[in-house]
């Protein structure tokens, strides 16, 4: 939506063409390495494409950071993967800027269960909530200890951006306005 009002980049995730995501969501022990292997290249590969091309707008939106990689593969490697992993990671993440902006649009877990089962993909079906949650974790984990950028988690458990045009306009109102460095919480319920 904020795309087609501004002269922005749009970076939308590219995670449909993972091969091994359907095989992990049966098998995450032995496919876990293999698909988050993917995910970072192919992530890397998009950010570095994506970021070094924006001359002609104003601001880019990603759905999503580099972080992002790690943050799963913690959730779902073996410690002795995960060091692995990590020292990778570390390699290829120099290379991305901080945003001016992250902003952690959070749900609860019974929302995100819902959205998942519309979206119908069958490799998703088997998703527990306390993978979900695990992940929520180590989200707020991450953003509790930034302090280089600011960070605005804003709770939309209860909001329809699509069809309460309020709401996000409430959302685009928050992203207009400065933050200082370090975490930031809204709640917009009652918009």
């Amino acid at each position: 939506m904020i795309k087609t009002e501004y002269n922005c980049k749009l970076i939308l995730e590219q995670f449909a063409d993972n091969p091994f995501l359907p095989l992990f969501y049966n098998d995450p022990t032995r496919y876990a390495f293999t698909v988050e292997l993917f995910f970072m290249t192919e992530r890397y590969k998009q950010l570095q494409n994506e970021l070094t091309q924006d001359l002609f707008y104003d601001f880019t939106i990603a759905d999503y950071t580099f972080i992002k990689t790690l943050l799963f593969a913690r959730q779902n490697l073996k410690d002795d993967e995960y060091r692995m992993f990590q020292k990778m990671f570390n390699v290829l993440s120099q290379n991305f800027p901080n945003p001016d902006l992250l902003v952690y649009l959070h749900r609860d877990v019974d929302l995100l269960q819902s959205n998942i089962k519309k979206r119908g993909r069958q490799y998703e079906a088997t998703i527990s909530n306390d993978y979900l949650t695990n992940v929520q974790n180590s989200y707020f984990e991450y953003l509790r200890n930034i302090l280089q950028f600011p960070v605005l988690v804003i709770d939309v458990s209860n909001m329809d951006f699509l069809h309460n045009p309020k709401q996000y306009l409430a959302v685009k109102d928050l992203l207009k306005k400065e933050y200082r460095p370090g975490v930031h919480r809204v709640s917009l319920l009652g918009h």
